[in-house]
């Protein structure tokens, strides 16, 4: 479990842009203990140098979430800019298609045919989830609305070392046919539009409950709310169940959690390998949208060095596979 700094931290470095050699610099300044720092005074707008690149990266693998304030984007051709220098980029999504979007890569969260209230990690039903997610701010309520997001390698760290040993021996089934998808209550024709395309086609990939960062080396509980059961034999669903639950709940311990308030022309850049994500519902579903766009990852693995494998459904055409 990696310790940060209470204290601000000030980079800079030297980017080309449009008119040719600019220094810039940018703060950091940790949001807790466990997860979370935020940016400020980076232009996400322009080609970044690539030890711009490599500073943020070496920066989400020690926060696992960055919230770049001011960032001047305003379009989704400029995210994804932003998002490409990390990695060749997902389409939005494997199986919901959207109409009146300015790329295939953008997935809308929108509050007109989604709520994204359950813990999860994004698209962990396929065989090579996306490596890091990208949400930036388009249309925000007067109030709530917030996402927290968890860090899932100090949860596994806080695990007793007997609970720790029994999770690595574990593997589990993710599915898109899912709790997240059925919300508690279902109010417009948009969502339940949504939630059939989203099992429109069927996944089912079992990945290990612990997975090894492929970069930091770091463990974490690589769980959620696509996790239906453990592939393990003589145990039955219902106990399976309250495995999942036990170490489920360390994930979300607050101590774990990061809480983002939306602005305007903000962005959030997480690692879905080692993290989950809720997004709170307590706007009274005023129009809320953030756009999503992922970059492609790697195949999961654990302790032992084992990969995840798939049991239903082809995703190649949603990602590519990107060894780390």
């Amino acid at each position: 479990m990696t310790n940060t700094s209470t204290t601000s931290q000030t980079t800079s470095a030297n980017t080309t842009g449009p008119g040719g050699a600019t220094d810039h610099g940018f703060s950091v300044r940790p949001l807790g203990q466990h997860i979370g720092a935020e940016i400020r005074g980076l232009d996400l707008t322009r080609e970044l140098a690539p030890d711009i690149v490599a500073r943020i990266r070496e920066l989400l693998n020690r926060h696992k979430a960055l919230v770049f304030k001011g960032t001047g984007l305003t379009t989704d051709e400029e995210q994804s800019r932003f998002a490409e220098h990390f990695g060749p980029l997902t389409a939005a999504h494997p199986t919901v298609r959207f109409t009146g979007q300015s790329s295939s890569n953008v997935l809308p969260v929108d509050s007109e045919s989604s709520v994204a209230n359950k813990w999860h990690t994004d698209v962990t039903f396929v065989i090579n989830p996306p490596q890091l997610s990208t949400l930036r701010s388009v249309v925000l309520p007067e109030y709530g609305g917030e996402t927290l997001i968890a860090n899932a390698a100090a949860a596994y760290a806080d695990l007793p070392e007997e609970l720790r040993e029994f999770a690595e021996r574990l593997w589990a089934v993710h599915s898109n046919d899912s709790d997240y998808v059925r919300p508690d209550r279902v109010t417009s024709d948009a969502e339940r539009s949504y939630q059939e395309q989203f099992v429109s086609s069927a996944f089912r990939t079992v990945h290990p409950v612990v997975r090894v960062h492929p970069l930091s080396g770091e463990r974490g509980l690589f769980i959620g709310a696509f996790a239906q059961r453990l592939k393990i034999l003589g145990v039955t669903a219902e106990e399976s169940l309250d495995i999942l639950r036990i170490l489920q709940r360390h994930v979300t311990k607050p101590e774990y959690v990061v809480r983002v308030t939306w602005e305007p022309e903000q962005l959030v850049l997480f690692d879905n390998r080692i993290t989950q994500h809720y997004a709170i519902d307590n706007y009274d579903r005023q129009p809320r949208k953030l756009n999503r766009i992922t970059v492609a990852g790697d195949i999961p693995v654990n302790v032992k060095g084992e990969r995840s494998y798939s049991v239903e459904g082809d995703s190649s055409d949603y990602s590519q596979i990107v060894e780390p």
